[in-house]
């Protein structure tokens, strides 16, 4: 198996595994960041520029998720990477303790 360095962490997963690891830990901290820009959007003034209303809460909660999408990709806060780290050693972990099996019998 060959080995690769993610994130400091020296992992056999394969890169299809790693790419599907990182879009989750991503996907969190998206998640994360929404709820942080939907508060901050929250506590800012209404303009007349908008006309205020539901038009003006849907957009303000289509730019933040956005907002808060884009920063997550483009390397957010950092809880991608540290979640990504704790991901690959827990699926390296798992894969050590728990070798595949084929068959019903071992």
């Amino acid at each position: 198996m060959e080995t690769t360095i993610v994130n400091g962490i020296k992992t056999s997963l394969n890169s299809h595994q790693i790419d599907k690891i990182r879009k989750q830990a991503e996907d969190f901290e998206g998640v994360f960041l929404n709820l942080l820009t939907k508060e901050m959007f929250a506590t800012a003034k209404s303009d007349n520029g908008f006309g205020g209303g539901f038009g003006e809460e849907t957009w303000r909660s289509i730019q933040s998720e956005q907002l808060a999408n884009s920063m997550a990709q483009n390397g957010g806060l950092g809880i991608a990477d540290q979640l990504m780290g704790d991901m690959i050693a827990l699926q390296e972990a798992s894969q050590q303790t728990n070798p595949r099996v084929t068959g019903v019998y071992r």
